[in-house]
């Protein structure tokens, strides 16, 4: 898979899990991908405060990411 090919699936499942977060006053940005297996992202908005977040960030957001690129390995909050 090229990378934008990659960019593209990642984006694709951050769109997918971004309603969520967003009914629930947060949201997501993708900050890089990584060797192409480690993305990093900015849990936005009430996300940044919340006590599940990082709950939401493995089996929400990482769970999805990995239905739509496999070869991704690892999510990883950059916290502003």
């Amino acid at each position: 898979m090229t990378s934008e090919k990659l960019k593209q699936n990642v984006e694709k499942a951050l769109e997918e899990i971004r309603p969520f977060l967003q009914s629930d006053g947060g949201d997501i940005s993708l900050i890089s991908i990584d060797n192409e297996n480690s993305v990093k992202v900015r849990l936005e908005g009430a996300c940044v405060g919340c006590s599940v977040n990082q709950m939401t960030l493995k089996s929400g957001v990482e769970m999805t990411i990995k239905k739509y690129a496999p070869q991704i390995e690892e999510v990883i909050n950059i916290v502003a």
